[in-house]
C-alpha cells in the first residue's frame, strides 16, 4: 500500500482500516487505499454543513431545471433503450423496460454526474469535488469526471464490493476507503472536502444531481408516449423526484409509484412525516436503496407528485432478478430490479391492462453474490426446493426414493443423510434433498408424492418460498 496515513480523530474514536480491518482506537490511524500522497489531519468532531442540502430550505427542482439539464448532457450519457417486455402477457399489462442500467458505469448515477461536473465554476472544476458512495454514485463521477478533467475524490465504506473500488481507481479518481458505513464514510468526506476546497457532492440530494436524473423522466415520455404509469425503485429520492417532475409535466395523469425494499423505508417515513427521518436499514439485496435519510431536496421535489408507494420483500427481489436474467437476458442489481419484483408481489393491481414503464436502473451487482441471489431466486419460485423424508437404512430404501424422485421429473441436486439424531427406529435414515422442479406446481406434485409413500416428510415449501 503506497498511500500515507492521514489522522482521524471522532467522537467514538477513529478508526484503524489498514488492509480493510478496522478497530475502534482513539487517535487511531486511516490508510488510504491508493497511491497518493495524501496526507490530512481530519477533526470529525466538527459537523460540516452541504450548502447545497439544507433542510430548513430545500431546493425544489422545477421541469426546466431538468430540462437544462438534459440539453446539458446529451451526447454525453447514453440514451438508453425503452423496450416492450416478454413479460407483458404474464402479467396482463403493456411493460415497458427503462434500461438505464446500460449506461457505460452500470447505472442512471451517470445522468445526474455528468450534469453537475459541467456547472462547476471553473476555480471548482479546477479543485475538483469529493463524494462519499459504495458504488454507483462514486463510479459515475469517477468516469465523467475523467472525461471532463475535474479531479475527483470518493470515499467509500469498507463495506463497498471491492470491483466498485478497483473500477474507481481504474477511473483515475482518488480513492479513499474508511467507515463501517456511508453515513461514517460521508462525515470523512465532508471533512477532506472543507480541508482540501472541494465540493461534496450528495449522491442522490444535490440539486443538479437530481435535475440530471430527472432526465431519464424526458427520455421516458418520449420513448413511450402513451404510459399509463412509471415504477422507480427509491432509495434517496433523487430519480423519483426528478423523473416525476419530468413526467408529471409533460403528461398529467401518469402515475408514478416508488418501490422500496422491505428493509429499507426511509422515503415513505419521510412522507408520513413531512420531512426526512432517520430510519433503520437493514441487510437487503437491493443495496443501492439503503439509504437512512433521503433527501430534503428531493422530498420537497416530490412531493404532490407521488402517487403511490410500495414495499417490496426481499425473495421478490431475487426473484425478479431471476426473470430479468431468465427471460430478458438483462443482469440487473437488487436495487434495479425492485421496481419489477412490485409487479410480481402484486403491489399494484391497479396496473392491470395499462401500459407501465419500469425502470431498470442499475446492473453493477456483486457477482460473487450473483449466484446466490439466483438461487433465492429460484427458491421463492419453488423450482429450488429442500426437503427431507426418513426412509429405511436396509439396502435399496434410499435407491427406492430417487427412483421416486426422478419417475416424476424432478432433479436431484444435494443429499444428505442424518442418522444420529433420529427419534424412530435404527433401521431409519432420514434423508434431506436439495432438487431442482420445473415450477411451483412441479413442487407440490413432489410434496404430494413424498406424503403418499413416507410417514414421515419434512416439506417446508412455504418457507423456502415468498
Amino acid at each position: 500500500m503506497n498511500g500515507k496515513q492521514a489522522t482521524m480523530t471522532a467522537e467514538n474514536g477513529g478508526h484503524d482500516a489498514v488492509n480493510g480491518h478496522v478497530s475502534h482506537k482513539k487517535d487511531a490511524h486511516i490508510d488510504l487505499v491508493n497511491g497518493d500522497d495524501i496526507d490530512e489531519d481530519l477533526d470529525l468532531t466538527e459537523e460540516v454543513p452541504d450548502p447545497y442540502c439544507d433542510e430548513k430550505n430545500p431546493h425544489v427542482v422545477s421541469f426546466n431545471d431538468v430540462s437544462a439539464a438534459a440539453y446539458k448532457i446529451k451526447g454525453g450519457v447514453e440514451k438508453s433503450p425503452c423496450s416492450l417486455s416478454q413479460m407483458s402477457k404474464q402479467y396482463d399489462m403493456q411493460i415497458y423496460f427503462k434500461k438505464d442500467f446500460l449506461q457505460y458505469t452500470g447505472s442512471f448515477k451517470e445522468r445526474g454526474a455528468r450534469y453537475l461536473l459541467s456547472q462547476l465554476s471553473q476555480s471548482q472544476a479546477k479543485k475538483g469535488v469529493i463524494a462519499a458512495s459504495a458504488g454507483n454514485h462514486a463510479l459515475a463521477l469517477a468516469y465523467h469526471g475523467r472525461l471532463l478533467n475535474v479531479p475527483v475524490t470518493v470515499v467509500m465504506p469498507i463495506c463497498a464490493p471491492m470491483m466498485k473500488v478497483e473500477a474507481c481507481r481504474h477511473q483515475s479518481a482518488t480513492v479513499v476507503v474508511t467507515g463501517f458505513d456511508l453515513g461514517e464514510a460521508k462525515r470523512y468526506a465532508m471533512a477532506l472536502g472543507k480541508k482540501r476546497g472541494l465540493m461534496y457532492v450528495n449522491g442522490y440530494d444535490h440539486p443538479h444531481i437530481v435535475a440530471g436524473q430527472g432526465t431519464m423522466g424526458l427520455e421516458i415520455i418520449e420513448q413511450v408516449p402513451h404510459l399509463d404509469a412509471c415504477i422507480i425503485p427509491v432509495g434517496g429520492g433523487g430519480l423519483i423526484a426528478g423523473s416525476a417532475i419530468a413526467l408529471k409535466a409533460l403528461k398529467p395523469g401518469v402515475k408514478i409509484i416508488g418501490v422500496e425494499s422491505e428493509r429499507s423505508t426511509s422515503f415513505q417515513a419521510a412522507l408520513a412525516a413531512g420531512h426526512p427521518v432517520r430510519t433503520h436499514v437493514g441487510q437487503t439485496l437491493a443495496d443501492g436503496l439503503a439509504v437512512p435519510v433521503v433527501g430534503c431536496n428531493s422530498l420537497a421535489t416530490s412531493l404532490g407528485h407521488i402517487d403511490k408507494m410500495v414495499t417490496v420483500r426481499e425473495s421478490y427481489i431475487a426473484l425478479a432478478i431471476l426473470r430479468l436474467i431468465e427471460q430478458e437476458k438483462a443482469v440487473v442489481e437488487g436495487a434495479g430490479a425492485a421496481g419489477l419484483a412490485a409487479i410480481i408481489e402484486g403491489l399494484v393491481p391497479e396496473l392491470k391492462g395499462k401500459t407501465v414503464v419500469v425502470a431498470l436502473c442499475g446492473g453493477n451487482i456483486d457477482t460473487t453474490a450473483l449466484g446466490r441471489v439466483i438461487e433465492r431466486g429460484l427458491a421463492a419460485e419453488g423450482r429450488l426446493v429442500r426437503f427431507g423424508v426418513t426412509v429405511s437404512d436396509r439396502p435399496g430404501g434410499i435407491a427406492e426414493l430417487a427412483k421416486r424422485i426422478a419417475d416424476i421429473g424432478v432433479s436431484i441436486k444435494d443429499i444428505l443423510h442424518e442418522r444420529a439424531w433420529l427419534q424412530t427406529d435404527v433401521f431409519s435414515v432420514m434423508v434431506r434433498c436439495v432438487v431442482e422442479t420445473r415450477d411451483m406446481e412441479h413442487a407440490r406434485q413432489l410434496e404430494r408424492e413424498m406424503r403418499k409413500h413416507y410417514s414421515h416428510v419434512e416439506f417446508p415449501l412455504d418457507a423456502s418460498t415468498v
